[in-house]
């Protein structure tokens, strides 16, 4: 009696394990292949960048006196930006000018004393080795006097480094020193750009790259919706290819003086369709499976058993991904890969 009631059990949990098994694919949340058919246009994230842009270095090593611009603030060309502490400098002009104003005055005395030789010379009173001793220090207090008027034009060059003037009118974007911070050559004091001239750059793979290049557009999501598109006024193709991405580098000039962008904004570059384009793929970004190297889906076939499939993925747009190879519209994909997993394990 005791054995027919562990057969019993025994085969009851066996039916509940099987009937289990058989609604575990029933039970497996699963989506369509979908195709979205060839677009009439694609769009593709870029930047936007000022056409002339600068970080105006320190040229001296010193301490940041004064700080005369903030960011924002819209600057002249040759306005004083910055001044670094140039007491050293100043030093330097003056010694400098003092060492002329002595060359000066030696050359003065060369001068009227080879006068006075060349005088007792055409009198006869001395010898022509004499005049020509005479000649020679004369021309070499006047190469050691130009020598220092020389230097003393290089003490002036290097103290006006120690005022930073703006080298075009435009706007300071950026201002990493304060006062009293060390500034030390090569070291950035601020970027300026002039916003008058922008631009959209954006990375396009060479698929996408209708030829010619013809019906571009520029979107702002940022802005509102009045101020959102803008049409470019020129539109250049870089000649050379990224070698790791397979992608051409675009560059979108903008209409001068454009409401509401600054460099660094999100940008959306709209391209015609390339003729001859196929349709394209989409999975849910729920159903990749990721691997080590490996990017794939569980494709459940029509009795419901998943099955783990390769699969080159593209541009990923929302909650779907693009698939370039590997599925076919219409397959059903798991939306839980670790179910699927899992199930895909189960003993038949």
């Amino acid at each position: 009696m005791f054995r027919k009631i562990l057969l019993c059990v025994a085969l009851t949990a066996g039916l509940s394990w099987a009937g289990a098994a058989l609604a575990a694919p029933e039970a497996l949340a699963t989506s369509p292949v979908l195709s979205a058919g060839a677009q009439p246009s694609s769009g593709f994230d870029g930047v936007v960048e000022a056409v002339r842009q600068t970080v105006v270095a320190a040229q001296v090593a010193g301490a940041v006196t004064a700080l005369d611009v903030k960011a924002g603030d819209s600057v002249k060309a040759g306005q004083v930006l910055a001044r670094i502490d140039a007491r050293a400098a100043e030093q330097n002009v003056s010694a400098s000018a003092a060492q002329v104003q002595s060359a000066n005055a030696l050359l003065d005395v060369a001068r009227k004393d080879f006068e006075r030789q060349k005088q007792l010379f055409e009198k006869q009173y001395i010898s022509q080795a004499a005049l020509e001793r005479a000649e020679s220090q004369f021309k070499a207090t006047q190469a050691q006097a130009a020598s220092m008027l020389a230097q003393a034009g290089a003490a002036r060059t290097q103290s006006g480094f120690y005022v930073v003037r703006a080298p075009f009118a435009g706007v300071v974007a950026d201002v990493p020193v304060a006062l009293g911070d060390m500034a030390m050559p090569g070291r950035a004091l601020l970027t300026l750009y002039e916003p008058g001239a922008l631009r959209v750059t954006a990375a396009v793979p060479q698929t996408a790259l209708p030829q010619p290049v013809q019906g571009v557009k520029v979107e702002f999501p940022g802005l509102p919706e009045a101020q959102r598109w803008f049409a470019p006024t020129r539109v250049q193709v870089l000649p050379t290819v990224d070698a790791g991405t397979h992608t051409v580098q675009l560059r979108i000039d903008l209409t001068a003086g454009a409401a509401g962008v600054a460099p660094g904004m999100f940008a959306r570059v709209w391209l015609p369709a390339v003729q001859g384009a196929s349709n394209r793929l989409y999975v849910p970004a729920s159903s990749i499976v990721r691997r080590a190297e490996m990017t794939g889906v569980y494709v459940v076939d029509a009795k419901g058993t998943p099955m783990l499939r390769q699969v080159r993925l593209g541009r990923l747009s929302g909650d779907t991904v693009e698939v370039l190879a590997g599925v076919s519209v219409g397959e059903r994909v798991a939306l839980d890969p670790q179910s699927a997993a899992h199930l895909n394990q189960v003993p038949k």
